[in-house]
Formats: C-alpha cells, structure tokens, sequence
C-alpha cells in the first residue's frame, strides 16, 4: 500500500510540473495575457543596450561572444538559447558580476568566458546537503520547492575544471541568509534565477538592488503568467521602479540610474 502511495504521489508530481512547463512554453510563445497584456511593458531588446540594435544583416559583432546552445536538450530551470545569448552578452565589459542561483552554472560559465581579464562572477546556490535550510513561507507557489530542488543537485558546474573557473566565487547557503553587505554598489550585473518562490523572489529582488551599482542591469528569469510567484513579485516591483520585459524571452530588466 504505502509504495503505491508513494508511486501515486510521484506521478501527481510529475503531471504538475508537466503541465506547468507546458503552461510556460505557451506563455512564452504568446508573450501576453491570456486576458489583457502583462503589466510590465515589452520592448526591444536594445531598450535594455544599445548593442544588441540589429542592422541589416541582423544582429552584429558588437554582441559576439562564446556560447553554448541549449538545443532540445532539456535542463531543469534552463534558459533559452535567446535568452543565454543575451546573458552571455552583457558579460562584454563587466567586471563584477552576481547570481542568484547556479544550477548547471551555464550562466556563470558563459559570464566567465566573455567577461574582460580579471572579471569576476559570483553565484550563490544551495548546495544539496542544504535543502533543509530552504525556507517557504505562506503564499509561496506549492511546487517552488520541488523546482528548488532540482536546480540545487549539482555539485560540480559547467565552469567546473575550466581555465576560466578562479574567475568565480562558488558561494552555498540559503538566499534569504546571505548577507549581501560586502557586495553593495558593486556589481554590473544581478541575475536573479533561484527559487521562483514569491517570499524568495521578493527577498532576492530586494538584495540584488542593493548589489548593482549605478549604471548596472538587473535580470530577472521565468516572468510569465504560469511561474506566479516570479510574475506577482515582479509586477509589484513594477509600480515601483521601472521594468522592461524583454521582447521573445522571459527576462525582465532594470537599469539602476546613474
């Protein structure tokens, strides 16, 4: 009886998480509301810089970099193949770079690889002895935590072993933990992709607009309609800085002013 508890529980799990992803992707192709459009405005990606303005040729050597696709290979809590581009992109001349959440570390690899000599990224994940520290909070999304799980199983990282690896500071521990102090006014670049849980959402958002400094971008990942705690957080943080939804991806961006 209980491993066919076991078994059933595992499957209501899986069809879950099934139809959220595929929830994502139809958001993602429709890019708006099943209803009224999204409350972040969408522009161009050259809203959020200059060089990725395309000439006639298409996108130009401005944004040249290293990369490494996606393709069909399915990884949990894995950017787009546009949307890795753009992030590898906006490494070109930024020397301080953080974070929130690792995964596979192909951000922070490509970061790494098309930064300038003596960039330095830093990530912060959860590393799989920790998930105890993980810490949900009412209102959180039910299977937020089962994401957050997959996306901190990884011990070693697509940096891991490379020449460009003592460019990155490997932190572990729980976001809502860290101590974002010494990186204050820092940073040219904030992603912030860990858990999708409101309550982290909100808490990373708040630290990662400490972290950039004057001049730099925050990122955020997963804004669409089906990941609610990322789309709630970001809408309220809408009506108080400016956002930008970044046309054909779910990334949403913010220049914090001079």
């Amino acid at each position: 009886m209980i491993p066919a508890l076991i078994l059933a529980a595992s499957l209501a799990l899986l069809l879950a998480i099934v139809t959220r992803e595929w929830l994502v992707l139809r958001t993602r192709v429709r890019q708006r509301g099943f209803i009224r459009r999204w409350p972040i405005p969408m522009v161009p990606i050259e809203s959020l810089d200059p060089r990725f303005a395309p000439d006639a040729l298409g996108p130009t050597r401005d944004v040249e970099v290293h990369f490494i696709g996606r393709g069909s290979v399915p990884v949990p809590g894995g950017t787009s193949d546009t949307e890795a581009s753009i992030l590898a992109a906006m490494a070109i001349g930024a020397m301080r770079m953080f974070e929130f959440g690792t995964c596979t570390g192909k951000t922070t690899y490509l970061w790494a690889r098309n930064q300038p000599p003596g960039g330095r990224v830093t990530t912060l994940t959860l590393a799989p002895d920790q998930l105890g520290d993980y810490r949900a909070e009412s209102g959180d999304e039910t299977f937020a935590l089962a994401h957050a799980k997959l996306e901190s199983a990884f011990t070693t990282f697509l940096y891991t072993g490379t020449d460009v690896a003592s460019q990155v500071e490997q932190l572990y521990g729980d976001s809502k933990s860290f101590d974002e102090t010494p990186y204050r006014d820092s940073c040219d670049v904030v992603f912030v992709d860990g858990s999708h849980a409101y309550s982290y959402v909100v808490s990373d958002s708040t630290k990662a607009l400490r972290i950039v400094k004057p001049g730099g971008v925050v990122l955020w990942h997963d804004y669409n309609s089906a990941t609610k705690g990322v789309f709630r957080a970001l809408n309220e943080l809408a009506k108080e800085i400016p956002l930008m939804h970044l046309r054909g991806t779910d990334l949403v961006a913010y220049r914090r002013p001079i």
